[in-house]
């Protein structure tokens, strides 16, 4: 994992330092600083009068400058201020991850940046979107608190094979769009393997739901009056194209509640409505009723059934506190919960940390127990005192007989009753017999080896992932650094030198002959030079040359019309260069 100087993420889980990878700043292009400042540069001149909170002030906080692309190291020197931090992750990475970094007051940063070509919006994440777009409202008390609680419910949500399926089509869908020299036809086999996918969903799980609300006011959020609303949502605050066309009165503005649910999103295209919140307290208000519906909250068979639906890595924590963490599959067609059942590698836990002896590598073929009271007993086994153990017959190297009301039976010789926080939570049989209706149905045969009971009369919560993942989940090598791209024509590699000689004419004294020299080998025949034409016009207008800007401008209008579609683009460059002075801010 890449270090940066910051508690925060000293404190981070070993199985999420994995994702985390070096930023490589050396690796970034003149082209991509000059790509970096235009978006920058549009976003200020327009979201200084429609953003949320002061637009420069909150990028300082951050460690953001208009001028330059992030340095990690220096975000973190800010951030941590105020309790947060930032990491650099290679694009994409599992939606629960993300959650879980959010969680731990971490920004995941993607350290990719955008092709020229998609300058307005990518739905691939990149470092505009992840820095410019979220990095700057965390100085917002209110808002921070409630992006970290939002990834605190969102660790806990249950997902299905379908949101794995989406996640993995709409990831592939991303990197072609941003990949150099993807072809037509690889797009649209792309572009129709994620219309399958998102046509045959089926009910939409927990994370589905969830990450619909995270969507519409993380990513797209407006807070304010349904008339004069702001921009706070990171999708809107870093796409220069969609934040000036959200705003318009032709794209809806609904109020946001729990109905926002029903509303699904497709992050290739501009949103066809947008929701505004009055207040930061009212998202937290919304999170809670939606977390009320939550399987960690309610517990119980039809928490423990969606466990069964997402066939992955789940937690369900029995009435005494021990967590079992594992793939659950049906045991029995009970009307309520008698008997839980896990195939594969199972670890038991209480309060998030690993019972000793009871990891994956020792519940390697999975764990069952059954769930509820004893006959006879409206107590609680966890509860049992030792003399009320003993009343049952649950003595140390002891043959004993329990029989849960709901007619399961185990049979075996006691080894050890395990307490945790004073409640019993599992005990432990050798030559041990677990069977229902006189032996037709079978749970554990004597021969299996020792038979670990599980202590508890329901199950009170179920969640996502393990309970210790940190000791559940095997952490291999880390991910492997991101790769740049390499420009192999000659013209891009002419680009690129030709905008690393601009950014050495701004940063130094204004050289007239050096402008002339660059403006003459930008053909205006070549359609990518626009930004660098913009620049050039940019630096003239900035120290008085107008005859050389009205040169730039000349080719910036030739460009237009080989290429319609950049005007606006290029129309807007020149007028924020005329708009706000050449500064660093």
């Amino acid at each position: 994992m890449e270090t940066y100087n910051n508690i925060v993420l000293e404190q981070l889980p070993k199985h999420l330092k994995r994702y985390v990878v070096a930023q490589q700043y050396e690796r970034y292009t003149a082209l991509d600083q000059a790509l970096w400042r235009y978006v920058m540069r549009q976003n200020y001149s327009f979201l200084k009068d429609v953003a949320y909170y002061p637009y420069i002030p909150g990028l300082k906080k951050a460690g953001l400058s208009i001028a330059h692309i992030p340095d990690l190291q220096q975000m973190n020197d800010s951030l941590k201020l105020i309790g947060w931090g930032a990491v650099t992750v290679d694009g994409f990475i599992p939606p629960a991850a993300f959650m879980e970094f959010q969680a731990h007051r971490v920004l995941v940063i993607a350290a990719d940046i955008r092709q020229l070509e998609h300058i307005e919006y990518t739905p691939a994440p990149d470092i505009i979107h992840e820095s410019s777009g979220h990095a700057p409202i965390i100085g917002e008390p209110d808002y921070a608190v409630y992006l970290q609680y939002f990834g605190e419910i969102g660790t806990k949500a249950l997902s299905s094979r379908k949101d794995f399926e989406l996640y993995e089509a709409i990831r592939h869908l991303s990197i072609l769009k941003e990949q150099a020299g993807t072809t037509e036809t690889e797009l649209a086999e792309a572009e129709n393997k994620l219309k399958t996918v998102q046509d045959n969903m089926g009910e939409p799980s927990e994370m589905a739901l969830l990450s619909r609300l995270h969507w519409w006011t993380v990513e797209y959020g407006l807070i304010g009056s349904l008339d004069d609303p702001k921009i706070y949502g990171a999708g809107l605050l870093s796409s220069i194209g969609e934040s000036a066309s959200c705003m318009q009165k032709s794209v809806p503005k609904l109020p946001y509640d729990l109905n926002t649910i029903a509303y699904t999103y497709d992050i290739t295209k501009p949103q066809p409505q947008l929701f505004v919140t009055p207040d930061f307290e009212h998202l937290m208000d919304v999170l809670n009723q939606f977390a009320d519906t939550m399987a960690f909250r309610l517990g119980g068979k039809q928490s423990l059934e969606k466990a069964i639906d997402c066939q992955a890595v789940c937690t369900a924590v029995y009435s005494s506190g021990l967590q079992v963490s594992g793939v659950f599959k049906a045991a029995n067609a009970d009307q309520s919960i008698s008997y839980i059942q896990t195939t594969g590698p199972t670890a038991l836990a209480c309060t998030g940390k690993q019972l000793e002896g009871h990891g994956i590598s020792y519940h390697r073929e999975g764990f069952g127990s059954p769930v509820g009271y004893l006959v006879d007993s409206n107590k609680d086994l966890a509860d049992f005192s030792e003399e009320e153990l003993s009343a049952y017959g649950i003595n140390q190297g002891k043959r004993c007989s329990l029989r849960y009301s709901s007619g399961i039976v185990v049979e075996g010789i006691v080894l050890k009753v395990v307490r945790q926080g004073g409640k019993a939570v599992l005990i432990s049989f050798e030559d041990c017999e677990v069977y229902r209706n006189d032996r037709m149905e079978i749970y554990f045969k004597p021969e299996w080896g020792t038979y670990d009971m599980a202590v508890g009369t329901e199950i009170i919560s179920v969640f996502a992932g393990a309970a210790d993942k940190d000791a559940y989940e095997t952490v291999g090598e880390e991910i492997a650094e991101p790769s740049a791209v390499l420009y192999t024509q000659n013209e891009d590699s002419k680009l690129l030198s030709l905008h690393a000689l601009i950014g050495a004419l701004r940063s130094g004294s204004f050289d007239t002959e050096r402008w002339t020299d660059i403006f003459d080998q930008l053909s205006a025949e070549i359609t990518d030079n626009w930004l660098a034409l913009v620049e050039l016009y940019e630096i003239a207008w900035a120290n008085h040359a107008y005859d050389l800007a009205e040169s730039a401008q000349g080719k910036l209008k030739a460009i237009i019309t080989i290429r319609p579609s950049l005007k606006k683009l290029i129309d807007d460059g020149i007028r924020v260069a005329k708009e706000e002075p050449l500064n660093n801010h």
